[in-house]
């Protein structure tokens, strides 16, 4: 059942599978905003378990151990197909599923504008808790994980078969707000803030136009894309978008916190 489920999942879509034992919902929303109403099933994660935490680049992954723990308090089983949401329009989600997918787990899906989108369909809601049977399950990174380090993005910007996403602010891009010892953005960067991509009028779902508002900007998939934002919280969710446009996309985790910090490594602004 779980194997036809796509990537991009409605509310609608959802509500029906909820008693499914092998769907697992997963809400990376606020601890407040979880336990003041949650889809019934739905266990709280917290986003920090899924970063390192580690100056300068926090956005990193956790060490295997640490996610194997993390992974094992949710159920997680090669079974289990995930679904994430959380109440922000798909970063802390998208960067779940990120996780997921550098482990090589493919069963997970995304709740379509998330916990807005959920509550504006008026499907039902709990304050329940919800207590999961932990698992067993050993995991490693695979070796095809859709992520990148600084040392490859510069080998390959001399080589220009590389096309880097920058999903943070206007600002940030520019340099004119600055977030680490250098300001600015990696050489030939392409701006295309993460909200931008979120539909305010449909409850922060994925834009339907993603695809041709990406195509205006020079994205469009013909090259690998590396996304990365501050920490790669923003840049899950582009990631996410890229790869639900089938876009081949990687992430730079270190992302600018680490980028910005390295002595050698080139800016434009």
């Amino acid at each position: 059942m779980t194997e036809a489920l796509p990537l991009i999942l409605e509310p609608e879509q959802l509500a029906p599978l909820l008693e499914h034992e092998e769907i697992r919902v997963v809400d990376l929303s606020s601890l407040q905003n979880y336990l003041a109403g949650h889809i019934p099933g739905a266990i709280g994660l917290p986003f920090q378990a899924l970063m390192a935490g580690t100056p300068p680049a926090p956005g990193k992954l956790p060490s295997v151990e640490r996610l194997t723990e993390v992974f094992r308090a949710i159920g997680l089983t090669p079974e289990t197909h995930i679904v994430a949401c959380d109440d922000e329009g798909g970063g802390w989600a998208g960067r779940l599923l990120w996780t997921l997918e550098v482990i090589g787990h493919r069963k997970y899906s995304y709740l379509n504008g998330g916990m807005l989108a959920w509550k504006g369909a008026g499907l039902p809601l709990t304050t329940d808790d919800v207590s999961v049977t932990p698992s067993e399950i050993d995991i490693a990174i695979a070796a095809d994980a859709p992520m990148i380090d600084a040392e490859e993005i510069q080998q390959r910007l001399q080589q220009g078969d590389l096309q880097i996403w920058d999903a943070r602010t206007p600002a940030e891009h520019s340099g004119e707000r600055v977030l680490a010892m250098k300001g600015g953005h990696i050489p030939g960067a392409i701006n295309c803030e993460w909200t931008q991509l979120m539909d305010p009028q449909r409850d922060l779902r994925i834009r339907s136009d993603a695809r041709e508002l990406l195509a205006a900007l020079g994205i469009n998939g013909s090259k690998e894309i590396a996304t990365h934002c501050q920490s790669h919280h923003r840049s899950a969710f582009t990631w996410l978008v890229g790869k639900s446009l089938g876009f081949p996309i990687k992430a730079y985790p270190g992302s600018w916190s680490e980028w910005g910090n390295l002595p050698d490594t080139p800016v434009e602004n």
